[in-house]
This record gives C-alpha cells, structure tokens and sequence, in this order.
C-alpha cells in the first residue's frame, strides 16, 4: 500500500433533508441509512482503505461529532481527526487539512469524499480513484469524478469537459451551476456533461499552491498556522483563527478560478444519497415497490412508499402510496415524496413550535 496516498473524509453535514432520522446532534453519516449493519460513513472508510492506509484517512468534521467519529471507527487515532470549530462550508477545511498533510508528507496525493454517499462497485471505484492518483502524481492537476448523467437532474451542478478529447482524462472547460430542466436537457444533448459528485483529487502541493494563487486571504489565514500544525499547539490555533475564515465552497474557491482542472468520468454506480427520495432509488423493493427498512410491514393498497422505523417495529398502511413513512423517537413524519425537497423547511417549522431539541 502507497504510503503516499491520503484521504480527507468529509462528515461535518447534517443532512437535514433525512430528518427526522438525521439529526443536528447525529447527522445521517452516522446512521445505518440502507439497513446494511453499517454506517454511511464506516461504508466509506472501509471503501477508502482498499487504497490508502488506514492511518492516513483523515476525518473532517465538525467538532460536536468528535466522539460519533471516533465510536463508529475505532480504528482511527485522534490525530486523524480534524475538527472544525466553526461551520465554514467546504474550502477552509480542506485547505486546512491539506496543509496538515502536506507538512506530514510533502509527496502526499490525495482523494476528498463525502462520507455519505452509496458507491456499490467499489472495486470499480478504487481502479477510477487510482487512475487518478497516477495523473497527479505526473501532473500539476486538479482532478474530480464526474458522474455520467441518466437523466436530466436540476439537483446538481454539472461539469462541461473538452468534447474532443479521446483520452479517459478530459480536460474541464467550466463548472456550471444546477439548471432548470430545459438547460439539463441541452446539458445531456450535448453529450459533454457530468454530474459533480464532490469526489477530487490532487497532491498536497498543488492544491495548496492552488488556494495561495486564487484564495490569497484565506490561506494566508491558515498558512499562519503551519507551525502549529501536528503539535499540541494547533487547537489552540485553530479554535482563534477559524471563525475569521471566509464561507466558501472548494468548487467556487478553487476549481472554478483554476485552469489546471481535470476529470475522469466514473465507471461505478453513484448516489448522493440527499434525500429520502434518493435513498427509496437503492434500496430493494416489495412486490408494491415500497422501500422498506428495519420495519415488518402489512399493506394494502399501498406502493412506492419509503417505509423506515426503529429496529423490528409492525407497520401497517392501507390506502398510501408515494410517501414518506419514517418513525425515530419521539416523531413520526408522513409526507409525500413529491414535496421531500420541503423538509428541510418543515423541520424548522416544528422546531419552532415545538423545540429545537426536536431537530
């Protein structure tokens, strides 16, 4: 196993869109969301080890899931947990924890994921990610995986490669921005179209040099702190300096302003796995297309329903299709699949009336 070979672990989200399941306080990374026996986020870090080893997969989260991080993988060591004091969106924690990496291994080459997202080939996944990992080490390359689009989704941003180009790596000629449907359709016609999966790679150096050349402000904020960076010294110096951090996504701090930017379209299936809705997509189906997980169930009449509830519990439904069903606690949510992008705001809606603990 390549020593040089890292990886920045994002699971700092709350994922509010899988409330109520998801929660402020444990958020859906870790959470068994596929009725698999494990966690999003424990699936991803096994995902990740197949090449790079464990002491170099690096945890990127928000300090309150210190503890779920480290009770989910007991394989990793405090030092691999970096902790944001503050939510700051995307950039200033993976220049963070770049310049971290980069001081421990000048030579590191490096994968950023989500750690919430269902990958089922995943053999597939590590010879895509290692085609990439060749291309940094060779190259001065900002590289991401992009998702070959089935249908016309406004739900995500899309990447616009060189269409001429016959190699496996394209050239990235821009990002652009979630469509309406009308321009997702154009987007698919035209052939040349990804979906932006958040998934890149890239060494330490040149993502680092990347931040300096088009985020001068923002690392020089951290740069202030190399010194700190692997000793007893850095909570301290991150707990002063990371608020002052601009909030900033990596696509619109680096990837958009660079002209070094490359990407390989994947060869796995991929799901984000961003809303029940999507979740419903994966997971098998009964003979009435519902979804169901942890639960017994007894229907009539009833399909295509995303049935979850605590372990083993009997649920009955008669009369109800295309909905929602999710029982956790103290809250029992039935809503229409049609208006799942709206729970997000319906969560707070209630906690509004009834307390934020709820959420």
């Amino acid at each position: 196993m390549n020593k040089n070979y890292y990886a920045i672990l994002m699971a700092g989200g709350v994922g509010s869109r899988f409330w109520p399941v998801s929660t402020e306080d444990f958020p859906k990374q870790f959470h068994d969301m596929l009725g698999t026996g494990d966690t999003l986020i424990q699936k991803t870090f096994t995902r990740l080890t197949d090449l790079i080893p464990v002491e170099n997969i690096f945890i990127l989260t928000n300090e309150r899931y210190n503890d779920l991080v480290l009770q989910q993988l007991p394989q990793v060591k405090q030092r691999q947990v970096v902790l944001e004091p503050a939510m700051r969106n995307t950039a200033p924690c993976i220049l963070y924890a770049s310049l971290k990496i980069q001081k421990e291994n000048p030579d590191a080459v490096m994968i950023v994921a989500p750690s919430d997202h269902w990958i089922e080939d995943e053999k597939t996944f590590s010879k895509n990610v290692q085609q990439a990992f060749d291309f940094c080490s060779e190259n001065n390359a900002l590289m991401t995986l992009g998702i070959q689009p089935t249908f016309p989704n406004t739900g995500y941003g899309y990447i616009e490669y060189d269409k001429f180009s016959t190699k496996g790596i394209k050239s990235v000629k821009q990002f652009r921005e979630k469509p309406d449907y009308e321009m997702a359709k154009e987007f698919i016609n035209q052939g040349n179209f990804l979906w932006n999966a958040g998934i890149f790679m890239w060494s330490a150096t040149t993502v680092v040099n990347a931040f300096k050349s088009s985020q001068p402000r923002l690392y020089e904020l951290f740069e202030k702190g190399i010194s700190t960076y692997n000793t007893n010294f850095e909570n301290d110096f991150i707990k002063d300096n990371y608020p002052k951090a601009e909030n900033i996504s990596v696509d619109y701090a680096i990837m958009e302003k660079s002209t070094n930017v490359y990407v390989v379209a994947a060869e796995f299936d991929w799901n984000d796995l961003g809303t029940w809705g999507s979740l419903y997509d994966k997971l098998d189906k009964d003979e009435s297309k519902n979804a169901v997980v942890n639960s017994r169930t007894l229907v009539a009449d009833a399909s295509g329903n995303m049935i979850r509830t605590n372990d083993d519990k009997i649920v009955v439904i008669d009369g109800l299709s295309d909905y929602i069903i999710v029982d956790k606690d103290e809250v029992l949510l039935i809503f229409p699949k049609s208006k799942e992008q709206d729970i997000k705001k319906t969560l707070q809606s209630v906690k509004d009336k009834f307390g934020e603990q709820y959420g």
